[in-house]
């Protein structure tokens, strides 16, 4: 059984509903931060297991896991004569096994009666109406959670429990490490499902006799009566023990070790190692028939994380997978065709793109695949002597600041490459500035980018004029690049006293320019003085979407 779509709606940071189809295999979802990866993850664990951040929903409903754009709009409307209805949590999931008569019909958001999955509502009940009147009378400034309701319903109308529904699922979060009484509860947990029924009473007897023993020890036995002899207010003895009243209290005071080590005291790149190894090992991942995993890179060296990924692939290949990561190391060793962009409550899958351009970013040497969708916004150039020349002019016009210091990232990238990264940036809404050279066709150039010419969130930035020069001493040499358009701003004295140079014609400075261009880039970014010009192309880049004035 595999999850073939969810639905998310008023749940943290979706408000309006959400659709999210996933495929069979693994599924990676990549995002800048609040882009809703762990909010996926926490939505589909919670409707198969009915916990939250380990505890269970019914007993721990908090007004934060509403949208707090739903909530704030409902509080101010409280205020006028328009009220507006509580706001509610609703979660779909939709099941490709038809199998299942009990979780099949059509109460779902499609109206489908041939669709089998689960609902879990969040909601006032209809119970409280009148309580809930009077409350409103009285003023109200929160959510009046004492008055919700939460229940599943399979898709058949009938209500379930979580430990109904006829799929297993698997949470793990290596970067969330919580202690509690020195104790990995999560830890302990995890180990617990190793256990049968013999290993579990066995624990539990030898817990118990170590209780006990504290009770008898003759230290213990004078300190109680001591105690109870300096109590005069009651005729009953006051002594000093463990609580024996709880069946699972090993669970919050045992601790595992490593190498003899307290797990708490281990380094958290190893405590992040053993978690999803003993996770994806143990029987509640056999039993699970989808593997969540949030952000597998914590706390992990670049050889850790290799290993740990090799693991998750053997380990979850017959099973339906969902992993969040900011790592494109990550996305480059699962499988790039798995990856699914989240942007702005938005998705698209890279194999939505275009053949070509999905086929061109599997195969993208290196692991800069997700730098343009985990940006606020980009500046593609061509080369590293680009990359250079536009920090600097926009350090020159942003009083020092580098362009990543308000969110921009300069990528490099091939001038063929371009309409890849923009079909990217289009499908998310994503800003991106293309800073190129016109190579002496702008007819050519405009035919280029028409694609993107209707999308007010892409700009291509060049310099409109032609040179129609051709050759230096008889050789081919466009005039039609960055360099040459530099040295058309600004004058020979100025370029040779800013590379340390003394050439005394243009060309022979262009030709220098040209065979060093990293060079002459670099020595422009350390140049201190005012008296360079930026083409002004470059200027209208670096000046696009500049909102930190």
């Amino acid at each position: 059984m595999i999850i073939t779509e969810i639905r998310i709606k008023n749940f943290k940071c979706f408000k309006e509903e959400f659709r999210l189809t996933l495929c069979k295999g693994v599924n990676i979802l990549v995002g800048n931060n609040e882009a809703g990866k762990t909010t996926i993850i926490e939505a589909i664990n919670l409707v198969l297991t009915g916990l939250y951040q380990g505890k269970s929903i019914r007993h721990d409903l908090s007004q934060y896991l509403f949208n707090y754009d739903a909530v704030r709009d409902y509080i101010m409307s409280l205020e006028t004569t328009n009220i507006l209805p509580p706001p509610s949590i609703s979660i779909e999931i939709f099941f490709e096994d038809e199998s299942c008569p009990a979780f099949m019909g059509d109460c779902n958001s499609k109206n489908n009666d041939k669709a089998c999955g689960v609902k879990l509502d969040i909601h006032l009940d209809d119970k409280f109406k009148n309580e809930y009147a009077a409350l409103l009378v009285s003023g109200l400034k929160t959510l009046p959670l004492e008055y919700y309701d939460v229940c599943w319903t399979g898709f058949a109308r009938n209500y379930v429990i979580p430990r109904s529904i006829p799929m297993g699922c698997a949470l793990i979060d290596s970067s969330n490490i919580k202690n509690r009484n020195n104790t990995d509860l999560l830890l302990s947990r995890i180990i617990k499902d190793y256990f049968d029924e013999s290993d579990t009473v066995g624990v539990t007897q030898a817990f118990r006799q170590l209780q006990e023993s504290f009770q008898t020890n003759t230290s213990i036995s004078k300190l109680n009566s001591k105690i109870t002899e300096s109590c005069n207010l009651s005729s009953k003895s006051i002594k000093l023990g463990v609580d024996m009243t709880s069946r699972s209290a090993w669970e919050e005071y045992l601790t595992p070790y490593i190498n003899d080590i307290p797990f708490i005291f281990v380094g958290k790149g190893e405590q992040a190692i053993v978690k999803t190894q003993l996770s994806l090992a143990n029987k509640s991942a056999g039993k699970a028939d989808i593997i969540l995993i949030e952000e597998p890179e914590n706390h992990l060296s670049h050889t850790k994380l290799n290993g740990l990924l090799k693991n998750i692939s053997e380990r979850c290949a017959d099973k339906q997978v969902l992993i969040s990561t900011h790592s494109s190391f990550v996305a480059n060793k699962l499988g790039l065709e798995n990856l699914i962009f989240l942007h702005n409550r938005q998705y698209f899958r890279l194999n939505s793109l275009s053949e070509t351009t999905a086929s061109y970013f599997k195969k993208l040497p290196g692991f800069d695949t997700l730098r343009i969708i985990l940006c606020e916004s980009s500046i593609l150039v061509e080369g590293a002597s680009d990359e250079l020349v536009i920090q600097k002019a926009y350090m020159t016009s942003h009083k020092g600041r580098l362009p990543i210091e308000d969110g921009i990232d300069v990528i490099s990238v091939n001038n063929l490459s371009f309409p890849r990264f923009l079909e990217i940036a289009k499908a998310l809404h994503l800003k991106a500035i293309v800073v190129t050279d016109n190579d002496g066709d702008l007819n050519a150039l405009r035919a280029k980018y028409k694609p993107f010419e209707d999308c007010d969130t892409i700009s291509i930035c060049y310099d409109s004029q032609i040179d129609d020069r051709t050759q230096i001493d008889g050789k081919p040499f466009n005039f039609n690049t960055m360099e040459p358009i530099i040295l058309r701003d600004n004058s020979l004295s100025i370029l040779n006293s800013i590379l340390g140079k003394s050439y005394t014609s243009p060309e022979e400075l262009l030709k220098y320019m040209k065979a060093n261009k990293v060079d002459c880039a670099l020595c422009l970014f350390d140049y201190k003085g005012d008296d360079f010009v930026f083409p002004q192309y470059i200027q209208d880049a670096v000046c696009k979407w500049s909102n930190h004035e």
